[in-house]
């Protein structure tokens, strides 16, 4: 069962380079990796100097397990914790270092069952703390039109948001992501039908968010992180959409421990994007805790 977590969650960690150089990563030092995923982001910093210790934690079980097997050679430097960022507690200035990838994973993509994509046939789940217990079933047959119009809008920042939520509460109950995604692909008018993306996409990813509480909880973590750093310590985010990065751009921007390093998002380059295509909406910002004035 362990092969196979592992198998399913190895990824290339998104702009693994750019991350290591905006941690600044030093010798000895202590950092926090807070959406451990498969472990490819912690697997790098703890290579990138002698004597790293980490913190590694996510609430996906599937995800932590995976990292413990690939980062095993540094067990005795890893700390593993199974819990959502948010809920994180930490000491003040701790780290020398944290970092987080946001979003839902590749291998939470890849696995069918935990229907966070349209491409295969799944129930609809998409919970990334599958302790959790609302799922995006229970969203998408029991709450109202005007709710579901409202998380469509706001979350996927669909502009069809009402008709396509009159349309679900026509055709429920929907059980499965297809039985979803074939009622909004119909919906939608047909110059709607063969974009760039599936008429699908924004839905799946407002329910997404709606299910695992995706804003709220990274708010949360924004305002707390800072205080987690050592003066000079470096907070490194990668965010895949806009909702997410302009709730990083706005709290780096406007938290007093800040300094802000990247002015405008660091972004993969064609080679990334093209041996990795899922990377390719990728944006890193970086900041760093500004040192404590003793008066």
């Amino acid at each position: 069962m362990q092969i196979d977590s592992a198998n399913s969650f190895y990824h290339i960690p998104v702009m693994g380079r750019e991350v290591v150089e905006g941690l600044a990563i030093c010798a000895g030092g202590r950092y926090l990796d807070a959406t451990v995923g498969g472990g490819g982001h912690s697997q790098l910093i703890l290579s990138a100097a002698p004597n790293v210790e980490l913190i590694a934690i996510d609430q996906d079980q599937h995800a932590l397990q995976a990292a413990q097997q690939r980062l095993a050679i540094y067990s005795d430097r890893v700390e593993f914790y199974h819990l959502n960022f948010a809920e994180f507690q930490s000491e003040q200035s701790q780290f020398d270092g944290i970092v987080a990838d946001l979003g839902v994973s590749s291998a939470q993509v890849d696995q069918a069952d935990r229907g966070f994509s349209f491409r295969q046939t799944a129930p609809l789940d998409m919970r990334m703390d599958q302790g959790r217990s609302l799922t995006a079933a229970e969203i998408i047959n029991t709450w109202d039109e005007a709710e579901l119009a409202r998380i469509f809008y706001t979350y996927g920042e669909e502009r069809l948001s009402r008709k396509l939520a009159r349309r679900i509460v026509e055709r429920r109950p929907l059980q499965t992501t297809t039985d979803l995604a074939e009622v909004i692909f119909y919906a939608v008018p047909s110059s709607y039908r063969y974009g760039r993306i599936h008429p699908a996409t924004r839905i799946f990813q407002a329910l997404r968010i709606a299910v695992n509480g995706e804003l709220d909880v990274l708010e949360t973590f924004l305002n707390a992180a800072p205080t987690w750093l050592k003066p000079g310590g470096r907070l490194v985010i990668i965010s895949f959409h806009s909702l997410e990065d302009r709730l990083v751009k706005h709290a780096f921007r406007n938290s007093s421990l800040l300094q802000v390093i990247t002015r405008k998002p660091i972004t993969p380059n064609q080679a990334e994007i093209q041996e990795n295509t899922r990377s390719r909406s990728a944006k890193l910002r970086i900041a760093e805790r500004v040192q404590i004035d003793h008066q």
